[in-house]
């Protein structure tokens, strides 16, 4: 039986410590007369930055900029960046900072193309068509969102995180410049490092694309593409995937523990960046799905819930995927595959949660015993995410995993 993927990404990437420099020179080539700038106060206190907005707004006719943003952002901070955008007719976005600022942006280049409001545009496939230009300069190393198709934010009132997915969602241009990491403090290099493991191996571990997609048995027979938000795990995404879990290995303990060690921070931006390619086209899976309405609940960041979660869901998880699970064991320990086993991969990974800072416990974040039956059931719920995971769970599974990890 034939099958087929497809891989997208931003549609330009520059990578490299000091890129930031030519972010005026590409205002000027796209031609942006009016581009608006999201991100938060401390983003905004940069000098890089400062110098930045100085440059942009020395080459184009108006800039605008929101520095409002916030971790794990809610609706309402992003209804706050839109009118900010509309007010100043924005024609462009400029996102500058964590995955949360960049998803703001999306939002706001979604909503200044085509009307109407962020909720709008919950889920996938509800973005209509192209959005204005979208610049996504990222200052963490984790979320890979200057590279993906996916923007959430917290519906507080539903306490659970909403995603906004569609092709259109991916940046223009991806510009990554590494010296902005530098002054991540090693709560945040952690967090956002454990996130981009975390993106990596659902990517490598999740169903496989053949059994996604059924296509026609003669392959002279025409086949209609179903548009899914995620194709599963598949040869090109598994490649990215590893590459991007062989740096993480080489280089999170050393960005955390050395802030200054350049090549640590280098390498860090480049895993993120490899890792949201790969997640954002084979998916992520069951650790979002139950994050997603724990970080709700207890505000905790999306990398350190994602990271405390990871090897309880690799449990339940690695009867579907032993191959992907030694492999993954290989590179953490530094053994050969056939020396290696599922469970090594596990422990692996609890070692490297100790070694920077990730909480091991949902008690320790907040979440009360009996919250557990309410987080299960919103997690089923999210289907784009059952879909793909590598092993679908039934609601008691999911049940279980919470206990086992409260």
């Amino acid at each position: 039986m034939n099958h087929f993927w497809q891989f997208a990404t931003s549609s330009s990437i520059r990578f490299g410590r000091g890129s930031l420099n030519t972010l005026a020179s590409e205002v000027v080539n796209r031609r942006l007369q009016r581009p608006v700038i999201v991100m938060d106060s401390t983003i905004e206190s940069l000098p890089q930055v400062q110098k930045a907005i100085t440059t942009v707004r020395s080459v184009a006719k108006g800039c605008s900029v929101f520095a409002g943003g916030e971790p794990e952002p809610s609706l309402e901070v992003a209804e706050s960046a839109i009118e900010v955008a509309r007010v100043s007719d924005a024609d462009s976005v400029i996102g500058i900072g964590g995955g949360s600022n960049l998803d703001i942006a999306k939002i706001v280049a979604v909503v200044l193309t085509h009307g109407g409001r962020a909720r709008d545009f919950f889920g996938f496939g509800k973005v209509p068509g192209p959005i204005m230009p979208l610049i996504a300069i990222p200052t963490t190393a984790g979320t890979g969102s200057e590279v993906s198709h996916s923007a959430v934010l917290t519906d507080t009132i539903a306490q659970v995180k909403v995603s906004t997915l569609s092709p259109f969602l991916r940046p223009t241009l991806a510009l990554i410049d590494s010296s902005l990491t530098d002054s991540c403090p090693a709560k945040v290099t952690a967090h956002s490092g454990i996130d981009a493991l975390v993106h990596a191996i659902e990517a490598l571990t999740n169903r496989p694309n053949e059994q996604m997609h059924i296509a026609a048995d003669n392959e002279n027979e025409s086949t209609v593409y179903e548009p899914r938000a995620y194709e599963g795990s598949y040869s090109f995404t598994s490649m990215l995937a590893l590459e991007a879990i062989r740096n993480i290995q080489r280089c999170l303990v050393r960005a955390v523990e050395t802030p200054s060690d350049r090549d640590a921070r280098d390498g860090m931006a480049y895993a993120a960046m490899l890792a949201g390619m790969a997640f954002s086209n084979s998916g992520v899976g069951l650790v979002h799905a139950l994050e997603y309405p724990i970080g709700a609940l207890t505000h905790c960041s999306h990398g350190e819930g994602n990271g405390l979660l990871l090897p309880y869901v690799m449990e339940f998880n690695k009867p579907m995927c032993p191959s992907s699970m030694i492999r993954i064991a290989s590179i953490l320990t530094g053994q050969p595959e056939d020396g290696c086993s599922c469970e090594e991969a596990i422990v692996a990974i609890q070692k490297l949660q100790t070694q920077i800072g990730i909480r091991s416990r949902l008690r320790d974040l907040g979440l009360k015993r009996e919250q557990i039956n309410q987080v299960a059931e919103k997690a089923i719920h999210i289907e784009r995410l059952m879909l793909v995971t590598a092993r679908r769970p039934t609601l008691d599974d999911l049940k279980q995993i919470l206990s086992n990890a409260w």
